[in-house]
C-alpha cells in the first residue's frame, strides 16, 4: 500500500506532491522493482513483533464490528451471505460515527496494522491471492510518514521462525513510473479515537478491516488457525476472562462446529464422531446432536439429553445414533456418557472440557432461531 495524495499534484514525475495528505490511500500489491529504482522490494528474513495484542480498548459500536468478525475464516475467504451482510452493516455504523477526522493527517494512523478483514480477498494482485486469503499467515501494513525516510510498508508473515516478506514504497510515491499496476486506492472512511481500528474502502469497491491491537478472542482464533501456542492462547484468554467477568458461564443454544481439540483424532471415525471429536454440535430444548458429514449426501447423527450438575459443568448422554443419506437412516448402537465443564462461553466461542478430559474450542455458526 503507499500513501495517495491528490490527483493534480502527481501529472508529472518531475513534480513532487506536497507532503500533504488526504484521507486515502493507494493499495498496489503489484509493485515492480524494474520499474523505478526507488522502489525496493526485500524479503526480509528475520524475528519481528506482530501487532500489539495486549487488550484493546473498543467502543461498543466497534465490539459489534469485531464481534461480526469472530469467526469468519481467510479474512473474508469463507464468509457466508450473512456474515458479510453483518461485517458491511457494522462498517455502516462506524463509518457515520465520529471518529478521527482527516484521518492520514493523524499521528494515530502510524504505525503497524494488521489486515483483518477484506471483502474481496481473492480477486486482487496474485499477492493478495496468494497471502492475504490464508489464515496461515498474518498480513500487516507499516505507516511511517513523519520520519526523514517516510514509508509506507506491506508484510506477509509466515511466521516467527521463518520470517517475513516486506514490500517497501518510499513517499511519495512516483505513480507515472509505476504505470497502471499503481492504479488503486483507499479511501479511509473510519479511524478510531484509539487508534485501534481502521476501515478503509477501494476504488473498486473493497472494503478493509484492519487493526492495532486484537481482541482477546482474535487472538485466540490465529493462534488456533496457524496452529502454534493454541494451549498457551487458551489459558491465557481464560485467565483474562476470569479477571473481567464473575458470571456463570451458560451453554446456549445453536450450531456449534468444533475448531479445535486438544486429541488428535483417532483411527476410527466412528468413534471420533461419538465422542465429539469432529463436526458439529446443536444444542437445542435441552438436548445435544453430533453431526458429520461422511460423504457426500452421508451424515451421522447422534442425539442426546444434557443436564446442569454443577456451576459450570453439565451431564451428556447421547444414546441415539444413526447414518443418513437421504431421507433414510440407518440406526447404530451406540451411547456415550459425558461429563462437560463449560470454561467459557459467549455468543461465539466455547471453550469445554470435555470426553476423556478433552479441552475443545468451537465457534458457534448459528443461533439456532432459523
Amino acid at each position: 500500500m503507499a500513501m495517495k495524495v491528490g490527483a493534480n499534484a502527481i501529472k508529472s514525475p518531475n513534480v513532487q506532491p506536497p507532503f500533504n495528505l488526504h484521507t486515502t490511500l493507494a493499495l498496489n500489491f503489484n509493485f515492480k522493482p524494474s520499474a523505478s529504482p526507488s522502489i525496493r522490494k526485500t524479503l526480509r528474513i528475520c524475528r519481528s513483533s506482530l501487532v500489539n495484542q495486549q487488550q484493546a480498548s473498543f467502543t461498543d459500536q466497534e465490539k459489534q464490528l469485531i464481534d461480526a468478525l469472530i469467526g469468519i475464516q481467510g479474512r473474508g475467504r469463507s464468509a457466508s451471505p450473512r456474515q458479510l451482510n453483518d461485517v458491511e452493516q457494522a462498517v455502516q455504523v462506524l463509518e457515520g460515527q465520529d471518529g478521527v477526522g482527516d484521518p492520514t493527517s493523524s499521528d494515530l494512523i502510524e504505525g503497524r496494522w494488521q489486515l483483518m478483514f477484506t471483502t474481496r480477498p481473492g480477486t486482487a494482485s496474485p499477492i493478495q491471492r496468494t497471502f492475504v486469503g490464508v489464515d496461515l499467515f498474518s498480513v500487516f501494513q507499516e505507516v511511517y510518514l513523519r520520519t526523514n525516510d517516510p514509508r509506507v510498508s506491506n508484510i506477509v508473515k509466515f511466521s516467527d521462525w521463518i520470517g517475513e516478506l516486506k514490500v517497501e514504497v518510499p513517499y511519495p510515491v512516483p505513480f507515472r513510473l509505476l504505470g497502471d499496476e499503481a492504479k488503486g486506492w483507499l479511501d479511509t472512511t473510519y479511524l478510531s479515537l484509539s487508534g485501534n481500528l481502521r476501515i478503509s474502502r477501494g476504488n473498486k469497491g473493497t472494503t478493509f478491516v484492519l487493526q492495532k491491537k486484537t481482541d482477546p478472542r482474535q487472538t485466540l482464533l490465529a493462534a488456533i488457525s496457524t496452529g502454534t501456542g493454541v494451549r498457551e492462547a487458551i489459558d491465557e484468554f481464560l485467565s483474562l476472562s476470569k479477571s473481567e467477568s464473575k458470571d456463570e458461564p451458560v451453554l446456549l443454544e445453536g450450531e456449534w462446529q468444533m475448531i479445535w481439540s486438544s486429541q488428535v483424532e483417532t483411527d476410527s471415525w466412528l468413534e471420533n464422531a461419538g465422542n465429539g471429536l469432529m463436526g458439529s454440535q446443536i444444542v437445542k430444548n435441552g438436548q445435544m446432536k453430533f453431526l458429520v458429514n461422511v460423504l457426500p449426501g452421508i451424515s451421522f447423527s447422534m442425539i442426546g439429553n444434557f443436564v446442569k450438575s454443577g456451576t459450570q459443568t453439565y451431564d451428556v448422554t447421547m444414546d441415539d445414533a444413526a447414518l443418513i443419506g437421504g431421507p433414510f437412516g440407518y440406526p447404530l448402537e451406540m451411547e456415550t456418557k459425558i461429563n462437560m465443564e463449560l470454561l467459557y462461553n459467549d455468543d461465539k466461542i466455547r471453550i469445554s472440557r470435555g470426553y476423556n478430559n478433552i479441552l475443545f474450542v468451537h465457534l458457534r455458526t448459528s443461533d439456532g432461531s432459523k
